[in-house]
């Protein structure tokens, strides 16, 4: 079986000296609960591994009892012991509970180590934020990129595009219609009905699904909330149109680009250019065959720009940089544009099309100090950028 990367970043955590509860998030079937499996075979630790799958189980009293059953394990042991606990999110309460039972450990020097995972990262993020400031550290899986598909299903670079990085749908790539109802009812409706619909208020849950449908169809386009809420039959205003995209973004699937400006107000104030967190969610939303959206010029640049953007993602998320995109005053535009701390790197992507570069030229000579990277030319193609094998920043 293939083992990614985040497997043996997991074994290191658990390595190292008792410090933070890790906590490991995700996009639902990413394969947080394989990662996790994978990773307790290969642990010399004695373990406790559970799964918060059954809400007539599930409750504090449940997860305080499981907790108790980890602690027995250091003192069979007299050493170190690790408990790991999928899907915490599902448990009522955990948070609190969490916190005593850590606190408690903390205050009688049990060696218990302690692994907690989860679909939705808000969910996740408010329980951390709310009771367990300062006693966590979060690991992201995302969904799989370029490299990882090609080696684990030997994708080709335009299996990857149209099919994405969902490991649970590459063995349905021969079969477009199973592979698109496998998507539906696995991944974007549990998404939007289970994790979304939790995170915070949704008042127009229809709006909602309305919204992921159009901004998936229209990836690596720049879309106004005022023709957002022309297409959508139930409108409501810009502020519900900007939370629910939020909603989208933190369950990995569609993210609202901003502009990139100095200013922070402008930022806010921009129209944002909608991205899916992975092409699978892009082919799936327009309905589009394989062969349309290879063939077809225009879809093909925004599916490859939109590979390009969740690759970008991703990555940012991992590595804690920024993600924007640009256009100046005069319509001078730049596909992508990523800050970490004082670096700054534009990013055109060339898909095939003549496509100039005066977008890249303009951003220069409003930014000084930053730098440029055409994704498509001579020097970085499509393949090697997604690969990883391309420098972010000089």
């Amino acid at each position: 079986m293939f083992e990614r990367s985040l497997v043996s970043q997991l074994v290191e955590r658990t390595g190292e000296k008792r410090a933070f509860i890790q906590v490991l998030v995700g996009p639902r079937q990413t394969g947080k609960s394989t990662a996790l499996g994978q990773m307790v075979g290969k642990v010399t630790l004695p373990y406790h591994l559970i799964a918060a799958d059954d809400e007539l189980l599930n409750s504090p009293e449940w997860l305080a009892g499981e907790w108790r059953k980890a602690r027995a394990l250091t003192e069979q042991s007299q050493a170190e012991a690790l408990l790991v606990v999928d899907e915490v999110q599902k448990i009522p309460h955990w948070a609190g509970t969490v916190k005593k039972m850590w606190d408690e450990d903390t205050r009688t020097k049990c060696p218990l180590k302690v692994i907690l995972s989860g679909s939705s990262s808000l969910l996740l993020h408010k329980g951390m934020e709310d009771s367990l400031v300062g006693r966590f550290e979060v690991l992201y899986s995302h969904h799989w990129c370029f490299a990882e598909c090609r080696t684990a299903f030997d994708y080709s670079l335009e299996d990857f595009l149209f099919f994405g990085g969902y490991p649970g749908t590459a063995q349905l790539k021969d079969d477009p219609a199973r592979w698109a109802r496998y998507l539906k009812t696995s991944i974007v409706d549990p998404t939007i009905d289970q994790d979304v619909l939790q995170m915070g208020r949704v008042d127009k849950p229809a709006l909602l699904k309305a919204l992921f449908g159009i901004g998936a169809a229209y990836s690596a386009q720049e879309v106004s909330y005022t023709k957002i809420m022309g297409q959508l039959l139930d409108a409501g205003n810009t502020v519900t149109i900007a939370h629910y995209l939020d909603l989208l973004d933190k369950a990995g699937i569609l993210v609202g680009l901003q502009k990139f400006a100095t200013e922070l107000l402008k930022v806010r104030r921009s129209s944002p250019r909608l991205m899916v967190h992975d092409t699978s969610l892009m082919t799936y939303a327009t309905g589009s065959s394989r062969e349309l959206l290879i063939k077809d010029s225009a879809k093909r640049g925004h599916l490859v720009e939109s590979a390009v953007g969740a690759y970008l993602i991703a990555r940012a998320r991992e590595e804690d940089f920024e993600l924007f995109w640009w256009r100046s005053k005069k319509g001078e535009e730049v596909d992508f544009v990523i800050r970490k701390a004082s670096l700054l790197t534009a990013i055109e992507v060339k898909s095939g099309a003549i496509k100039g570069l005066g977008g890249i030229k303009a951003f220069l000579r409003q930014n000084p100090g930053a730098t440029s990277l055409v994704i498509g030319d001579e020097s970085c193609s499509l393949e090697e950028f997604l690969l990883g094998r391309i420098p972010l920043f000089a």
